[in-house]
Parts: structure tokens; C-alpha cells; sequence
């Protein structure tokens, strides 16, 4: 079976986050934002998720230290955390 050309087209890549948020699970307890030691997590008060809440937001990506603490507090497991990535040594 062969690649299609689509498929091996070039994209841009996504930016890095440390941090993805599952806002349609989040229930806005602000849990997360009390722990945060970088204080880089806010509710969005501008929106409201599919249960009715607002839900929270990274609001500094580059100042989030990847410590997850939120994620080990967070009662509805909305966070996935990513390490940074590794520069190249040459």
C-alpha cells in the first residue's frame, strides 16, 4: 500500500505546550490554580465547557515548569503534561 501524496506533504508543526487541558471535563474547582507554584493557571471566566463551568487555561506556557502538580491534584484528570523537549547536542 503506498503513502499518498497528501498524506507526506510537509506541515507546520504545532506549537510546543507543556500542557494540554481537557476543557469539556474540567469542572473549574481551581484546585489546580491554588497549586500551581508558577501561577500560570487561570479560569477562563470568558467561556463556559460542555458541563456548564468555566474551565481553566494556561495562561504562560513558557513560564510552566512541567511539575504537574495539577495534574496530581485535579479530581477529573483534565491534564496531560509534557516535558520539555531536548535540544540537539552536535
Amino acid at each position: 500500500m503506498a503513502i499518498s501524496p497528501i498524506a507526506m506533504a510537509t506541515r507546520q508543526p504545532l506549537p510546543w505546550t507543556p500542557l494540554v487541558v481537557a476543557v469539556d471535563h474540567c469542572k473549574g474547582c481551581e484546585l489546580c490554580v491554588a497549586v500551581c507554584p508558577k501561577t500560570v493557571l487561570a479560569l477562563d471566566r470568558s467561556r463556559v465547557n460542555l458541563l456548564g463551568y468555566h474551565p481553566v487555561v494556561l495562561t504562560d506556557a513558557t513560564a510552566c515548569t512541567s511539575c504537574a502538580l495539577c495534574a496530581r491534584v485535579c479530581p477529573d484528570a483534565v491534564f496531560t503534561v509534557w516535558a520539555a523537549p531536548r535540544e540537539e547536542h552536535r
